[in-house]
């Protein structure tokens, strides 16, 4: 499970996200077993439609175990998936009224809410380590060793796709002229491009990132590595989105020394006019299961509070986390 260690009002230091252990998956499904001894009943069945993104990344499979994890907490509580194209089109599809929740990368997300117009946050998901990796094997090892390579970056409208671009052009590699960017419809695909030569490399995000399982657990195994020195302190600038990241030693078999990185975290987002008793049901279950870095607690120091869905913010000053 994917930990952010240290003050959330001090984004400027480096952070320990990974160790070996329990998956997200696996901690949410702990999660499910302990609150559903005692699930709490109501009289109406709320129904709320949740956008993930497309099949075979971290969004499809985070929102899987967040609808167990709820269900279990709130059996009267009815969230329905849809896969979509990712964090770009979330957005669209929050504003126009037509999901209730949306999975947001931090990249789309920040500049969305900076915008105004009505989205809020219910809920941190988890900070995601950005890395590039590339067969165990293979003679590339630095941003650098990129140039004129094919690179998987991932899906058309995924903020992951975003954040691989700016790990390029900070480490002083133009996206668009010095790799050849792949860009697919499917995250799931991109893994086995790198296996069967069509593509060099692959840019992705999370330690339990399905595309990284994939890669590491593949014949021969992964070898990772993130953006230059200079392109991780130009990322992670105080104030920005990305956030200096450390993946410790051990995180992916076969990884002998930690990995310096930068990364973002994702959200839990909602569309305009979401509030009253549905999303304070959602965010009081969401408190019961206590799902590590879903919590919402941990959205103090990483969003403006204005930016808090209300129902957030009520139950975090009922907790005492924020201020009356």
């Amino acid at each position: 499970m994917l930990t952010w260690l240290g003050s959330m009002e001090d984004c400027s230091r480096t952070r320990v996200v990974g160790r070996r252990g329990p998956t997200r998956r696996v901690a949410l499904l702990s999660a499910v077993a302990l609150v559903g001894a005692g699930p709490v009943r109501a009289a109406e069945t709320a129904r709320i439609v949740l956008a993930t993104a497309t099949p075979g990344g971290g969004f499809p499979a985070f929102g899987e175990t967040f609808v167990a994890a709820m269900r279990a907490s709130d059996p009267m509580l009815t969230i329905e998936t849809r896969a979509t194209g990712g964090s770009a089109e979330n957005i669209g599809l929050l504003r126009d009224g037509r999901v209730d929740l949306a999975l947001v990368q931090g990249e789309y997300a920040y500049p969305a809410l900076s915008e105004g117009g009505g989205l809020t946050v219910l809920a941190p998901m988890y900070a995601t380590p950005g890395l590039f990796a590339v067969p165990a094997e293979s003679p590339i090892r630095t941003v650098a060793d990129l140039r004129g390579r094919a690179v998987v970056l991932g899906t058309h409208k995924s903020g992951l796709t975003v954040m691989g671009r700016n790990a390029l052009r900070a480490s002083g590699l133009d996206p668009e002229r010095d790799i050849r960017p792949i860009l697919l419809d499917r995250a799931g695909d991109g893994p086995s491009m790198v296996r069967d030569g069509r593509a060099d490399a692959l840019w992705g995000g999370g330690l339990d990132w399905p595309g990284f399982a994939a890669m590491a657990r593949g014949p021969g195994g992964a070898r990772f590595f993130g953006p230059s020195e200079a392109g991780i302190a130009q990322l992670a600038q105080p104030g920005a989105v990305m956030k200096r990241l450390t993946v410790p030693a051990g995180s992916f078999p076969g990884q002998g020394a930690q990995i310096a990185t930068v990364g973002s975290w994702s959200f839990v987002l909602a569309r305009p006019g979401f509030e009253g008793p549905t999303p304070e049901r959602l965010v009081r279950a969401l408190v019961r299961a206590d799902l590590g870095t879903t919590h919402p607690r941990h959205l103090v120091g990483i969003v403006p509070a204005a930016w808090l869905n209300p129902a957030t913010a009520q139950v975090l000053r009922e907790t005492g986390i924020l201020p009356p």
